[in-house]
Parts: C-alpha cells; sequence; structure tokens
C-alpha cells in the first residue's frame, strides 16, 4: 500500500519527490516505493458561477439582487481539469491507502486541498505534512511528524468561510454597482474598503489647511540649541513675535543651569512578518508589495533560503531556538561572515521575553533564514536583496540592546 501526496505546485511536488525517493516520472506524477506525490496547479477547484444555480442569474439585472444559493457548490476550473482527473483517478487506486496534504501550510493551501478531496469523493484516511521550510531537513522531520488532517478542519472552515463572502459579496456588490452606473465596476470584501480607506485618507489629504511656523535654535559654538516657547514644541506661530525674540536674543549671555546624562538603551527591532518585509522592501528596495511577495516565494520554493513567507508573526516558537546556531552556520560563507563567527564564537542573544513567544505564533513564525547553504551566484539581483533583508533583520533579532547617552543642557 502506499501514501499519496497532494502538493500545491509542480515545483514543490518535484521537493517532495526527491526527497521521499520517488523516482518514476509519470504525467502529473512521480511515483516510489511507499510513495505518490501529486500536485494541484494553485487551485484546481473554484465556486460554481451564479448561472450554474439559475439560469435567470445568467443575466445581470438588479432585479435579480441578492443573488444568495443556500450552499456554494464547487466546479472544477476549465483550464486545469486535466490535472484534476490525474489526481481524482490517483486517489481512485486501489492501493492508495492514505492522501497526504502537503499544499502550503496554511489556509488558502489547506482550501485547495480540501476542495480537490471533496470533488474527487476521497473517503479514506488523511494526514497533514505542516512544515515552514522546503529544506531536506525540514521535510524529513515534517514526515516524520505528519499529523491527522482532522486537527486542521476549523482552518479549512475559515478558509471556506471566506471564499464564500467573496463569492457572495463580489457576485452581488459588482453586479449592483455595474448595472446602477452602467459602467464595468468591481467589488470586493477586501477590495472595497480598502478602496474606501484610500478615498478617506486622500480626502484628508486634500483638506488639510497647512500652516506657516517660525523656529528660533542658536549656535553656543559646541552644541546647538532650539527655543521652545512651550513644553514639547519648537514652533513659534506668530511670525512678529519670532522676530522679536530672535532681536531680543542675538549676541546675549547665557546660563547653563543644568546638565543631564543618561544611560539609554534600545532593544533590536522583531523578525519579519510579511507585511513589514514588503514595507520595508518597498521603502528600501521601492518594491510592490507583489514584487515582494512573488521573490519571497523563489526564495522559499525555488531556493529554500527563507521559511514560508505568508506569515503574520514576528516570533519563534521555543522548538526553533535549537536551530539558530545552524541557521547562522549557513550564513557563515556570506557578506555575514564576520557576525556569524562572533556570534558563533561569543554567543548570541536569545530574547525569550520579546522573540521567542509560542503564544504569539499562529500558523507560522517569523520570516528568517532557513539552514540551507546559500550559494549567491544563483540568486537574481532582487533575490539577493531581499535576501539580505531577510538575513540582516534576523542578525539583528539576535543582537544585543543598542546602548547610547543622552546629554540635556
Amino acid at each position: 500500500m502506499k501514501k499519496l501526496v497532494l502538493a500545491e505546485k509542480p515545483s514543490v511536488g518535484r521537493q517532495l519527490a526527491q526527497a521521499l525517493g520517488c523516482r518514476s516520472r509519470m504525467d502529473g506524477y512521480i511515483e516510489g516505493d511507499k510513495y505518490v506525490v501529486t500536485w494541484a496547479l494553485g487551485h484546481l477547484v473554484e465556486l460554481a458561477n451564479p448561472d450554474q444555480y439559475n439560469e435567470r442569474w445568467r443575466r445581470w439585472s438588479v432585479r435579480d439582487l441578492p443573488m444568495l444559493p443556500p450552499t456554494l457548490e464547487q466546479v472544477p476550473i476549465d483550464q486545469t481539469k486535466e490535472q484534476l482527473s490525474v489526481v481524482k483517478a490517483l486517489m481512485e487506486r486501489p492501493d492508495i491507502e492514505t492522501v497526504i496534504i502537503a499544499t502550503d501550510a496554511g489556509r488558502e493551501g489547506e482550501l485547495v486541498a480540501r476542495w480537490i478531496m471533496k470533488l474527487a469523493n476521497w473517503q479514506g484516511n488523511s494526514e497533514r505534512l505542516w512544515i515552514s521550510s522546503q529544506t531536506e531537513a525540514s521535510i524529513a522531520e515534517g514526515f516524520a511528524n505528519l499529523k491527522d488532517a482532522a486537527l486542521y478542519d476549523n482552518l479549512y472552515a475559515a478558509a471556506e468561510s471566506r471564499a464564500a463572502a467573496d463569492w457572495y459579496v463580489g457576485m452581488n456588490v459588482t453586479r449592483a454597482m455595474t448595472c446602477t452606473y452602467d459602467a464595468r465596476l468591481s467589488a470586493g470584501r477586501v477590495q472595497t474598503p480598502t478602496l474606501a480607506l484610500m478615498v478617506e485618507r486622500e480626502d484628508e489629504i486634500e483638506a488639510f489647511a497647512g500652516a506657516f511656523y517660525w523656529t528660533l535654535r542658536a549656535d553656543f559654538t559646541h552644541f546647538w540649541a532650539s527655543y521652545y516657547p512651550e513644553e514639547n514644541t519648537i514652533r513659534i506661530t506668530d511670525e512678529a513675535k519670532a522676530l522679536e525674540l530672535e532681536q531680543s536674543l542675538v549676541a546675549k549671555q547665557g546660563t547653563v543651569v543644568s546638565v543631564d546624562r543618561a544611560d539609554r538603551s534600545e532593544a533590536p527591532p522583531l523578525a519579519y512578518d510579511l507585511t513589514e518585509l514588503q514595507r520595508d522592501a518597498n521603502l528600501v528596495l521601492d518594491l510592490s508589495a507583489k514584487e515582494t511577495l512573488d521573490t519571497l516565494q523563489s526564495l522559499y520554493e525555488r531556493h529554500r533560503l527563507v521559511t514560508y513567507p505568508r506569515t503574520d508573526s514576528r516570533y519563534i516558537t521555543a522548538d526553533i531556538v535549537p536551530t539558530l546556531r545552524a541557521r547562522l552556520l549557513a550564513l557563515a560563507g556570506t557578506d555575514f561572515k564576520e557576525v556569524c563567527k562572533r556570534y558563533l564564537d561569543e554567543g548570541f542573544r536569545i530574547d525569550e521575553e520579546r522573540f521567542v513567544q509560542d503564544a504569539k505564533v499562529g500558523d507560522h513564525h517569523a520570516i528568517i533564514p532557513t539552514e540551507e547553504r546559500v550559494d549567491l551566484s544563483r540568486l537574481s539581483g532582487t533575490e539577493r536583496a531581499v535576501w539580505e533583508l531577510v538575513s540582516l533583520r534576523f542578525l539583528e533579532v539576535l543582537s544585543g540592546d543598542y546602548r547610547y547617552q543622552t546629554t540635556t543642557v
């Protein structure tokens, strides 16, 4: 008997097949002695269009809104139905005893697999591969610790609910707007509120009424000082008052009444989640959010150099701590070698209060480098730049506090 491994993409399927010793390449799958690895092409299944529930809904008309079928049906996507047929045929083989869901370890990946299994009417055993990187070590550990797929039923329910909301909002509001305004308009569960936020912000910018203000700075040879007309502000709103103060203070003597020195410290930043990395990549590299995500996917799937990118956590779990040295060793052959060597020789910070937080990690921990040795010659310019952001932030997280002294005169 064999186990069927269902990956989300052909590239990931090939990596899994290699790690599992599957060598026989067939049309749409790769087979070995114990495993058969197949894949989706992203989504192979989608929600049915309105006219498949009611022929009247084929024509766009406000009179037929809202369209609220009590149950949304799944149908094959025409462009990928051949691969769906391959997967269904594999699930019908008598020697397949278990399906291992190996799609992306997240909400959308769960939906990809479950809808395929639903249309294939799979009734056998199901297990879940849950890994955060595509290295051979991570894959091996994941297959050694497969989970019961039923543990992820709530994740599937959440994904299905989101898909339903997309359908009900998108289909109904898009038709309502298009018919009402006689123009091709679109609306969506995420798209429309996001657009509303942008419009609201633009309105605030256009309504902003600027005002002039003046400041006074004095040169005391060894330092500069600013005049504070009120506590916590250096702005003087009255030009006449500013000029009067300037004339009254020029070439005058002052008395230093206090000099206060204080030792301060600043903790290093947390590791990247996807949003924070997209923000920095835009500021530093001028990349769009999509360009950053696409580059991360390549670094994750193809090069295996970073962990799962679609994460909303900036923390790691305690079980990742023992792997930190291996991740530093993987960076030792790069431009970060001096920092890595110092960390490996002298130790590095493991901030259990700020960085190691199991309770703050959902589906995946923060984006950090993997244990895979880095060959920079294989990376494009953009891939290298994004990888450097991730690696530099990882090293910052492991550093001590920045300590400095302030002097207030």
